[in-house]
């Protein structure tokens, strides 16, 4: 999770946990402040980054385009 903390940071954390819940995956969050981490792929917040990949740049997605995006091939 990339962000500064906003509430829309708050709600991607949240919204991401349901996600991976409802799969059943394991993950691990590792939360990380842009003021401190700016990295140039990664220019608007909040974020998500998945094994390296920037998932999800700028906006907030529901908990089902979510799922979407993590059991895509």
């Amino acid at each position: 999770m990339l962000g500064s903390g906003c509430a829309s940071c708050v709600k991607l954390e949240r919204v991401t946990g349901q996600a991976v819940t409802e799969l059943g995956l394991d993950a691990k969050f590792d939360g990380h402040r842009l003021r401190q981490h700016r990295q140039p792929r990664h220019p608007a917040h909040p974020g998500l980054v998945v094994d390296g990949q920037v998932l999800l740049s700028g906006r907030v997605s529901t908990a089902r385009q979510l799922k979407d995006s993590l059991t895509a091939d």
